[in-house]
């Protein structure tokens, strides 16, 4: 048996503005129109797989099983209360496949990797499956396309067959002179981040080097609740749970052991862990210039330029060997040289504890969408959408009232103790204090305005009584929705 882990709990910084902690670049279609996170699942089709595991955090679950049902399957969604990095994520899986008493083949798998030959990649598993098998803890080793200062590397060792190897060591981050040495050589892959074992061999690895952190992800399985599509582990106990790479924790330490208990499978498929805005350049189609735009785009004498702009227009004269990003709310003008440090505005904006981090002004809910268009001191406009089928919380709030307008489709509105459907061009006003809810009974999406007016219109204003997604224990402190 073969159960694809997919890890799909990152923040993805560094391709911010588009990339940002509730909404990171997994879940965005930035290599084709589907998101990265179903690119990874279309990798499997052939493969002799089980139903897939995805790992996430806990504030990302409906968008991944949104997701994941676009993709015709959903597999078992694990949520992270906290992260805390691969070691532990993969022994939740390993744990959780282990239930029904079986021991299979667990395929690490990252979300937010791009591999463009999907045969090659199967092969290349189809290759390691004896070896883990036998007890291998099998890595994949990607065959270098130039010298690359932002991966760790694997040294190759002993021949195991065609593309198939003991691995010697593992190898940090190198400068350039010695990633060209490492390149130069042969002997040396990047370390891709992608893993293939049984999970028993797993988890006896990790209780041999990290018994840490196999006993604090026992305990937080121990209490394993189902909710929805949703599998919650014990928050407290994973909490205490060390922060470590599988890497650290057991490759590494394995590998140091001796008794070749680790092999590498070479890759060659177009692998990239679309890490930057220049690596996306690198990866786009270009035009004769070496521009790749995205969106409504003018360009004048422009040259090498990477531009990204799908909400208004955006125009470039003169330029060369840029990144432009254009979101509603942030726009990002940087060097392609440069861009990888983006990471360094969002770290200024966290420690100006600005939301441009975090969130973008359009916001994904099980239910739907909003999209915050217009604010100013005692309002605020939002655009609503409403999935067929989909229905907000019942709820109050305390110092806002509300006006819905209708622009299309239907909604089913409680106001008080009325039910009122609403149609194109009809409206309703929510008084302060009032319970309400709102849904769409049609099978087209439900589209509103919102305007708010109050004293107060923060997003914590609002008090659940009744939710069909499971949040009304959160029903203090959260979103609007």
């Amino acid at each position: 048996m073969l159960i694809p882990v997919i890890l799909a709990g990152g923040s993805g910084t560094r391709l911010w503005p588009l990339s940002r902690q509730l909404f990171p670049k997994q879940f965005h279609s930035l290599c084709g129109d589907a998101t990265m996170l179903q690119t990874t699942l279309s990798l499997l089709e052939g493969l002799p797989i089980s139903n897939a595991i995805t790992i996430c955090n806990e504030e990302h679950r409906f968008v991944v099983a949104e997701q994941l049902r676009r993709n015709d399957g959903l597999g078992s969604i694990i949520l992270e209360p906290v992260g805390r990095n691969t070691a532990p994520a993969i022994a939740l899986a390993a744990m959780s496949s282990m239930d029904q008493g079986h021991d299979p083949l667990l395929l690490i798998l990252a979300a937010d990797h791009l591999i463009e030959d999907s045969k090659a990649f199967q092969s290349a598993v189809r290759a390691a499956m004896p070896l883990a098998e036998q007890g291998k803890l099998v890595t994949f080793g990607i065959v270098p396309t130039k010298p690359h200062t932002e991966y760790g590397y694997i040294k190759r060792g002993e021949s195991l067959g065609d593309g198939l190897f003991n691995v010697d060591a593992f190898v940090e981050k190198p400068q350039l002179d010695k990633a060209t040495q490492y390149v130069e050589s042969g002997d040396y892959l990047w370390n891709s981040g992608m893993f293939l074992f049984k999970a028993s061999r797993y988890l006896q690895a990790l209780k041999d080097f990290r018994p840490d952190i196999y006993l604090a992800c026992e305990k937080a399985m121990a209490n394993v609740k189902h909710d929805l599509d949703f599998v919650r582990i014990d928050s407290d106990q994973f909490s205490k749970c060390p922060s470590e790479s599988i890497d650290y924790a057991v490759m590494e330490p394995s590998c140091s052991r001796g008794g070749n208990e680790v092999a590498v499978v070479s890759l060659d498929a177009g692998w990239s862990d679309v890490g930057s805005w220049q690596s996306l350049q690198e990866l786009a189609v270009k035009d004769d210039d070496g521009n790749h735009f995205k969106g409504d785009v003018i360009a004048v004498d422009t040259k090498n330029t990477y531009v990204h702009a799908k909400h208004r227009l955006v125009a470039t004269l003169g330029v060369s060997d840029l990144v432009i990003v254009d979101t509603p709310d942030a726009l990002l003008v940087s060097t392609l040289q440069d861009s990888a440090d983006v990471k360094r505005i969002v770290q200024e904006l966290n420690d100006k504890g600005r939301d441009e981090a975090i969130v973008h002004r359009k916001v994904y809910r099980p239910w739907g969408t909003y999209d915050s268009i217009d604010n100013g001191e005692r309002y605020q406009v939002k655009h609503i959408t409403v999935k067929p089928g989909g229905k907000l919380s019942t709820q109050m709030h305390h110092h806002r009232a509300e006006h819905w307008i209708i622009v299309s489709g239907s909604a089913l509105v409680t106001n008080g103790d009325k039910k009122i459907l609403l149609t194109e061009n009809q409206s309703t006003y929510i008084p302060v204090g009032t319970i309400h809810a709102l849904e769409n009974p049609g099978k087209i999406p439900l589209e509103l305005i919102e305007v708010q007016s109050g004293s107060y219109l923060g997003e914590d204003d609002i008090v659940r009584f009744d939710d069909i997604y499971g949040r009304v224990e959160a029903s203090t402190g959260d979103c609007d929705d």
